[in-house]
C-alpha cells in the first residue's frame, strides 16, 4: 500500500465526506512544483485556487513570515494593533481601485470579506438589498451561498439562505446573454421584484470565477457604475480570485478603468497565508460603528507581514506584465490546439491575464456543456502530472492559474502536458 493510499484511508475515517478532495497528498512544494507523499513531482495549474500567485514558498515570503513569528503571531489588533497591519492598510489603500481616499479592514477568508462588505454597503446606505449575479461565486458562509449563483455543490441542501439577496442575469455572449440582454434583465429585477430604492449594493466578479472563468465586459461593468450613481446603489468588487497581478493588472477592475465603492480581496493577498481585505471609499467604510467590524483572528501578523512582502514581490518581478505573458503564451498554444482536426469539443478558449479557461462543449453548433470531458481531461491531466481545476456553472470549464513566478520551460511543459492530457481524453472518448 502506498503512503497515499495510506492517508486514503485515514481520511477516510476521519474527515468529513462534505470536504471534497482530490487524492493528491502533498508532501512539499516550491514555485509551480508539488511533490505528493509518494514522490510524485505535479506540475501546478492550480495554484491552491488562485492562492500562490507568487509560486510555493517564495523566499521572500517565507522570510517575512518567519521574522514576524519570531517577534509575536497574535495580539489581536482590537487589543493591541501594530505596525504591519496599518502599513499594509496604506498599500491597500493606494493601489486599489476605489475613487477618493480609501481605508481598510483585514479578516480571514474571503467569505468573510464578502460578509463584511455586505454589512458596511448596508450600514452605509440604511438599505437591505443586496443583487448578485447568475453564475457568481462569493462563498460558503450562509450570506456568501445567498449571494452566490451556482446550485451545486455550493448551494444544495444548505437553504434557507439569507432574505433580501436577488440574482440579476450576467452577460455571457458565448451562450447567448448579451450585455443588453444582461442589462434588461436587471431592469426587469427593478420593476417586478425590489426597488431599486431598497438596495446598498451590487457585488460583481470582474471575471467570475467558479461561475467558469467569464469576464465582465467593460461595457457592462460601466452601466453597472451608471445604473449605481442613478439610484444611490453602492459597486461591489469582488477581486477575491482576480487580485493581486493574476489579471496582467493588480485588479482586474483596472481593465475596464471603473472604480468600485468597496473591493473585496484575499487569496493571493499574502502568498499561502489566511488573510483577505475589505478596501472601500473612507465615507463609506468608516460608516459602520466603532466595534462593528474586525475579529479576533483578523489580520494576523504573520499573514500581514507575508501580504506586505508579497506586495514587494509583485513590484519587484513586475508580475502584472509577467501574468500578462504567461496568459498569451497559454491561451495561444491552446488555441492552436483546437484549431486542430478532432478538437472541436473544445468550444472556447478565454482568458484575462493569466486566469485562462477551456470549455468544453459537445458540439460547435449548440454549444452544448461536455462536463463528462472536462472530468476526463482533469483526470488524465493529473495521472501525467499535471495539476488542473473544473468550474462553470455546468461543469464544463477547465481553468488554468499558473504562479505568475512559473518558469518559461514549466509553462512549456504545462502545455505540452495539457495537449498529451487532450489527446489522451479524446482517444477514450
Amino acid at each position: 500500500m502506498t503512503i497515499s493510499e495510506q492517508l486514503r484511508a485515514r481520511h477516510l475515517d476521519a474527515v468529513s465526506q462534505g470536504v471534497g478532495t482530490r487524492q493528491i497528498y502533498a508532501a512539499h512544494a516550491l514555485n509551480a512544483e508539488l511533490w505528493d507523499v509518494d514522490g510524485k513531482r505535479y506540475v501546478d495549474c492550480a495554484a491552491g485556487i488562485a492562492v500562490t500567485n507568487t509560486g510555493h514558498c517564495h523566499p521572500k515570503i517565507m522570510a517575512a513570515a518567519q521574522a514576524q513569528a519570531g517577534q509575536f503571531t497574535h495580539t489581536c489588533f482590537h487589543v493591541t494593533p501594530f505596525e504591519g497591519y496599518i502599513r499594509l492598510a496604506e498599500r491597500l489603500n493606494a493601489i486599489a481601485p476605489v475613487s477618493g481616499p480609501a481605508r481598510t479592514m483585514l479578516v480571514t477568508t474571503g467569505a468573510e470579506a464578502v460578509e463584511n462588505a455586505i454589512k458596511i454597503a448596508r450600514a452605509a446606505t440604511g438599505r437591505s438589498a443586496v443583487i448578485a449575479f447568475t453564475g457568481a461565486f462569493h462563498g460558503r458562509t450562509m450570506m456568501g451561498m445567498a449571494l452566490t449563483g451556482k446550485v451545486v455543490p455550493y448551494k444544495a441542501g444548505f437553504g434557507p439562505f439569507p432574505s433580501e439577496v436577488y440574482h440579476a442575469p450576467f452577460p455571457n455572449a458565448f451562450h447567448g446573454v448579451s450585455v443588453e440582454q444582461a442589462l434588461a434583465g436587471l431592469n426587469n429585477l427593478f420593476a417586478a421584484d425590489v426597488d431599486p430604492a431598497r438596495v446598498a449594493a451590487f457585488i460583481v466578479e470582474p471575471v467570475q470565477g467558479e461561475g467558469g472563468f467569464n469576464p465582465a465586459p467593460t461595457d457592462f461593468l460601466k452601466a453597472l457604475r451608471e445604473i449605481a450613481d442613478k439610484h444611490g446603489i453602492l459597486l461591489i468588487a469582488d477581486e477575491i480570485q482576480t487580485g493581486m497581478a493574476r489579471t496582467g493588472k493588480m485588479f482586474c477592475m483596472e481593465h475596464s478603468g471603473v472604480k468600485a465603492d468597496l473591493v473585496t480581496m484575499a487569496k493571493g493577498l499574502a502568498g499561502g497565508f489566511p488573510l483577505a481585505a475589505v478596501v472601500g471609499r473612507a465615507e463609506v467604510m468608516n460608516a459602520v460603528n466603532s466595534g462593528g467590524l474586525g475579529g479576533t483572528y483578523a489580520g494576523n501578523p504573520v499573514a500581514v507581514a507575508a501580504a506586505n512582502a508579497v506586495l514587494d514581490v509583485i513590484a519587484e518581478d513586475n508580475l502584472c506584465s509577467r501574468a500578462q505573458m504567461i496568459g498569451e503564451r497559454m491561451a495561444g498554444r491552446i488555441a492552436e490546439i483546437a484549431a486542430r482536426q478532432g478538437m472541436e469539443r473544445i468550444g472556447q478558449v478565454r482568458h484575462c491575464g493569466a486566469m485562462i479557461a477551456i470549455e468544453f462543449v459537445t458540439d460547435r453548433t449548440s454549444n452544448a456543456p461536455d462536463p463528462a470531458m472536462t472530468s476526463a481531461v482533469v483526470a488524465a491531466a493529473e495521472a501525467r502530472g499535471l495539476l488542473l481545476l473544473s468550474c462553470g456553472t455546468r461543469q464544463n470549464v477547465i481553468r488554468l492559474l499558473p504562479a505568475l513566478t512559473m518558469p518559461d520551460a514549466i509553462v512549456e511543459e504545462a502545455l505540452d502536458l495539457l495537449e498529451a492530457s487532450l489527446e489522451d481524453a479524446l482517444a477514450a472518448a
